[in-house]
């Protein structure tokens, strides 16, 4: 709190997430329509993340939905055909993304899918070590994380919690339909509850599973429906979608924690490190990073994606552009490449 009273007066907490969003609406109008790929070949691009890496005073890293799908979180395909196939024969559902917005005719049914929804992207680790493979590249520097990711693999990956920032929610957590209650609602026993009354088995590793004879409800009894534990209100999922989205008291303290760390570092040589940040959300992490990086001379924005990887021009000369699957050059192109102790601040 020093640090915010010597920024803030009057002891006002500040909001990070609005104050970037500000920077990166207020700066992208200045910006050309000229994007680049950033410059050199792909090997002095890796070769200038490495380096940078290893050499910039903090590491600011803001992430987004392919930084997960890289990790194997995929919303379709493979993983929603088997544990969701009975909801995509019924109702049409042809992926999880659709399906938290489909209106099932009633609330076990509906709570019936949330909890699956929840449970495989939020309670089970990802299919590859992504995260863990980032968390080897940064856990020795002075970090800081902004996601709209809402599954909570940051912190199962080691990152510390009082580094991160998730701007959009968790899958993780409930909130009453009522405004007076500024308390969110951790779900995990709830979760449990339903899936095994959904019919699902635990294998081995302790992961549940669709059962052999592939019979599974769709629906939850009502009794299990969840409700606030404060007043009996009903709840919803604390995920931002409108203007009810909660930011109870430890968002706001993520909030000003990130806003702090950016302050103490705006004139260091600092990497903005963009991971899997599509079109969706711009105004979160990839405009603020843009004008940030422009606002410093010190600074150096670097963007890995699948298929998205640009700056613009006007920061190309302290961009790096690596078009790829995250994981895959983290680990093939970056990771095996760096030398463990060079990471050492």
């Amino acid at each position: 709190m020093t640090m915010f009273k010597k920024i803030y007066p009057h002891n006002v907490q500040p909001d990070g997430y609005r104050e970037t969003i500000q920077k990166g609406m207020s700066a992208v109008r200045y910006f050309s329509r000229s994007m680049s790929y950033g410059k050199g070949s792909r090997s002095e691009q890796i070769e200038g993340l490495r380096n940078e890496i290893e050499t910039a005073d903090a590491i600011v890293i803001g992430a987004g939905a392919g930084l997960s799908t890289s990790a194997g979180f995929t919303y379709s395909g493979e993983r929603f055909d088997k544990y969701f196939f009975d909801f995509a024969k019924r109702f049409g559902i042809r992926d999880m993304y659709s399906g938290g917005f489909y209106p099932f005719p009633d609330n076990e049914t509906r709570w019936a899918w949330w909890a699956r929804h929840i449970y495989y992207n939020r309670y089970i680790d990802a299919p590859k070590p992504v995260y863990q493979e980032l968390y080897e590249l940064v856990k020795d520097k002075d970090y800081f994380v902004i996601t709209t990711n809402v599954d909570h693999m940051f912190q199962k990956a080691g990152f510390d919690k009082k580094r991160l920032f998730y701007t959009q929610g968790d899958y993780g957590l409930f909130q009453s339909v009522n405004p007076d209650i500024r308390e969110t609602i951790d779900n995990e026993d709830w979760v449990m509850k339903a899936m095994e009354a959904q019919g699902f088995v635990k294998d081995e590793a302790g992961i549940f599973q669709v059962p052999e004879n592939g019979k599974l409800s769709m629906s939850i009894p009502k009794e299990l429906i969840p409700k606030c534990e404060i007043d009996g209100s009903d709840v919803v999922m604390n995920l931002r979608s409108d203007d009810s989205f909660l930011e109870d008291k430890f968002w706001s303290a993520a909030s000003a924690a990130y806003s702090d760390f950016l302050h103490r570092h705006e004139n260091l040589h600092v990497l903005y490190l963009e991971l899997g940040v599509g079109a969706n959300t711009p105004v979160i992490v990839k405009y603020p990073f843009w004008q940030m990086t422009m606002a410093n001379d010190n600074a150096v924005y670097a963007c890995l994606n699948y298929g998205e990887a640009f700056c613009p021009g006007e920061i190309e000369d302290r961009s790096i552009c690596i078009d790829g699957d995250i994981g895959e050059v983290l680990m093939k192109e970056v990771l095996l490449k760096t030398p463990k102790n060079s990471l050492v601040k």
